[in-house]
């Protein structure tokens, strides 16, 4: 399936540095902390995309890992985060509805789902799943998690999900689905490109690309968090380095698409 292009805005760093001027020369502090509330599946992007926002601005952030559904759940109950970088548009634009983002959420990559296997005996092919030698297939509970969601599409487009529906084993996010198959609890699990592709997995196991006719685009969105004592000039400041050309080459990196 052909891509839709990320329809997003690019600043040069330089004007991230000039929003910054008086924010980086300060000292780092507990308080100066920023907090990313991430989805699962940007977990290894999310890391090398803060330390680089570090090096360039001297703010630290500290990263809270989750599904997209249940970080949209702490965030309307007050959780004290700055940045929420979804999984999916929905979420992050429920935020926005509900009085909770400062800005209507944009889209800043689309994530691509793969069939993950760490079983030296498995090949990672859908015809697979539905035979004795697989018990368990992972996947991120469809409810709470975008890419669980698009797995389950996959499987009902492929026309396999009746015949496999009593294998599938939910994490509650990419992060714990990728522990199942990591694990080997499960032979054959659906994940992100990207995880497989991160120094962390350092390619291990074997993954198959999925057809992207078989689910609807991932478009990933963020939005920076509506916060009285929060650090909304750092923020601001870290969203707009989302869209700069800086953090999208190492989001490509990372296997997502973006806006060339």
């Amino acid at each position: 399936m052909k891509s839709v292009p990320c329809k997003c805005i690019t600043f040069p760093i330089a004007a991230v540095l000039a929003v910054l001027l008086l924010s980086a020369c300060a000292k780092k502090s507990k308080d100066q902390t920023l907090r990313l509330a991430t989805a699962a599946n940007m977990q290894f992007a999310m890391k090398a995309l803060a330390a680089d926002f570090e090096a360039r601005t001297g703010i630290v952030s500290d990263l809270v890992i989750s599904s997209s559904g249940k970080l949209t759940a702490q965030i309307k109950e007050g959780a004290p985060y700055d940045v929420f970088v979804s999984a999916d548009m929905a979420y992050p634009q429920a935020v926005y509805e509900a009085g909770f983002a400062i800005d209507k959420p944009k889209i800043y990559a689309f994530g691509k789902l793969v069939l993950w296997s760490y079983k030296a005996d498995k090949t990672p092919v859908l015809s697979t799943l539905i035979t004795d030698s697989v018990q368990h297939i992972a996947l991120a509970n469809p409810q709470t998690a975008p890419y669980g969601s698009a797995a389950v599409s996959v499987l009902k487009r492929s026309g396999i999900y009746e015949q496999v529906e009593p294998k599938l084993v939910y994490g509650e996010s990419i992060a714990q689905t990728n522990q199942f198959i990591t694990s080997g609890a499960a032979e054959m699990g659906f994940t992100a490109l990207a995880v497989v592709k991160s120094e962390a997995q350092n390619a291990q196991g074997k993954y198959l690309l999925l057809d992207e006719s078989l689910y609807e685009p991932i478009a990933q969105a963020a939005v920076v968090i509506k916060r009285e004592k929060g650090n909304t000039e750092a923020a601001r400041a870290f969203y707009t380095y989302l869209f700069s050309p800086e953090a999208q080459k190492i989001l490509k990196d990372f296997g997502y698409s973006v806006d060339e």
